[in-house]
C-alpha cells in the first residue's frame, strides 16, 4: 500500500535543503524573526556600559579582598591577645601576692631566733589580714556556713551528727573547710557538718 505525502511534504521535496533550514529557523525563532545576542533577552550591551560593569565588578572584587584582608588580621590578632592574656593573665595576681610571701619569710626567720610567741602571733595575724584583704579587693568571699541551715546548693555535707538541742537540727554545727565565692559564683563549696 502506497502512502499518500501531504501538502507540506510534497512542497518540501521541491524546496532546496538550504530554504527547508531558514524556514525552520524563522518559525523557531518566533513572528518577530530577531535574534538576541547571548546574555539578557532582547538586550544589546554597549561598549561603555560594558565597561562600566567591569569596573563595577573589578571595585568589589577590591573590596571583598581588603575586607577579607582585614579580616584575617583581625582574627590573628585577638587570637594573638587571648594567649599572651592567659599567659600573662595571673601576672597582677602573683604581683599582688609576692609582698605577703615576703611577709611570711620574715616570719619565719623570726621564729627561728625569737623566744617572744606574741611577737610571732602578732606577725601571722597581720600576714593573715593581708591575705584576706587581697582576697576581697579580687572579689573572693568566704561564705559564710556556721549555725546557717543547710542548702545543699551551697553546702557540701561531710557528714551528720545527732544533736540534743532540737533548734540545731538541719543547721550547720561545724565547718572543716571554707567555701569561697568569686563574684557571687561558687568557687568551692564548705565542708560542713549537720545537726540531725
Amino acid at each position: 500500500m502506497v502512502k499518500k505525502k501531504s501538502h507540506e511534504e510534497r512542497h518540501n521535496e521541491h524546496m532546496p535543503e538550504k530554504e527547508i533550514t531558514d524556514t525552520q529557523t524563522n518559525t523557531e525563532s518566533g513572528a518577530s524573526g530577531q535574534q538576541t545576542p547571548e546574555g539578557e533577552p532582547g538586550a544589546t550591551v554597549t561598549g561603555k556600559a560594558e565597561d562600566e560593569l567591569l569596573g563595577k565588578l573589578t571595585e568589589m572584587q577590591d573590596r571583598y579582598l581588603r575586607l577579607s584582608a582585614e579580616f584575617d588580621n583581625y582574627r590573628k590578632r585577638t587570637l594573638r591577645e587571648k594567649i599572651e592574656l592567659s599567659q600573662s593573665g595571673g601576672e597582677s595576681v602573683i604581683k599582688t601576692l609576692l609582698p605577703v610571701i615576703d611577709d611570711f619569710d620574715r616570719a619565719m626567720n623570726s621564729m627561728r631566733v625569737t623566744d617572744d610567741c606574741n611577737a610571732v602571733k602578732a606577725g601571722l595575724e597581720l600576714i593573715y589580714s593581708k591575705v584576706n584583704e587581697f582576697l576581697k579587693q579580687n572579689g573572693v568571699k568566704e561564705i559564710e556556713a556556721m549555725n546557717e541551715p543547710f542548702d545543699s546548693d551551697r553546702h557540701e555535707a561531710v557528714t551528720t551528727i545527732t544533736v540534743n538541742d532540737e533548734t540545731k537540727k538541719g543547721l550547720i554545727i561545724d565547718v572543716t573547710q571554707k567555701g569561697y565565692t568569686l563574684n557571687e559564683k561558687v568557687i568551692r563549696f564548705p565542708k560542713v557538718i549537720v545537726g540531725e
